[in-house]
């Protein structure tokens, strides 16, 4: 096993952090590593706000009340971002139609894999590091807080900081279940109870809730509002 997949395999999230900075060369190392991802036609249809203030991420927070947010060293805001490519196709178009599923799936995509490089650039350097995805259920107000312009939209955030606590890592889906030869293999409801009890037997006295009923809180609903809104707002949809 490579060190590469060592690093990989050991990934945990990380919520509580020391009080202690990331120096700004290790910074530009984690994200000139997250610029290194794939992107759809090299477009690098993303962009990262960087935040070290007290002030912001107090700000932030408030929005989207999670402590790892107010504990970082940095907090990332990684943004959909086709901004850019608007000045870029007026240069040869008269028009721009960015509106629709296609434009959101290559920001959200170049986003998430720019993010995943970035997380395991920070946590090869010792650092660790939480995806914070809720920043979307306060969509309006997080792109009003950082002044995000049209065609632009906030997808996820980084929380990153010198590690104060540790878990074992989470248990995944049997490969099995996750990866089909050939064809797409649908899981019978036997699959769903069986994890769980994995995830269940994972999170011991600590569980409140099970898997299952989580994504049932997560599905079992209609979707926030906040982020439509902001897309439309956006000139996304």
């Amino acid at each position: 096993m490579t060190e590469t997949i060592k690093l990989m395999k050991a990934h945990t999230s990380v919520r509580r952090f020391k009080e202690q900075e990331i120096p700004q060369a290790d910074l530009d190392e984690i994200l000139t590593a997250g610029q290194m991802a794939s992107s759809w036609k090299n477009f690098q249809s993303y962009s990262v706000i960087l935040v070290r203030s007290q002030e912001k991420k107090d700000a932030l927070y408030e929005l989207v009340p999670q402590e790892a947010i107010r504990q970082s060293a940095a907090f990332l805001l990684f943004v959909g971002d086709l901004n850019r490519a608007e000045k870029g196709a007026r240069l040869h178009a008269d028009s721009f139609q960015p509106q629709g599923v296609e434009g959101l799936l290559i920001t959200s995509v170049d986003a998430a894999l720019a993010g995943q490089n970035t997380l395991l650039a920070a946590e090869s350097l010792g650092y660790g590091g939480v995806i914070i995805g809720l920043v979307r259920y306060k969509s309006e107000e997080v792109a009003a807080l950082f002044n995000l312009s049209d065609y632009t939209y906030p997808v996820f955030g980084i929380a990153l900081g010198v590690p104060n606590q540790q878990h074992e890592v989470k248990p995944r889906l049997p490969l099995n279940q996750v990866v089909f030869e050939e064809e797409y293999q649908e899981q019978p409801v036997e699959a769903i109870l069986d994890y769980d009890k994995v995830q269940a037997d994972y999170a011991g006295a600590r569980a409140t809730t099970s898997w299952s009923r989580r994504l049932a809180e997560q599905f079992g609903q209609a979707e926030p509002s906040s982020t439509r809104k902001n897309l439309e707002q956006k000139k996304l949809l």
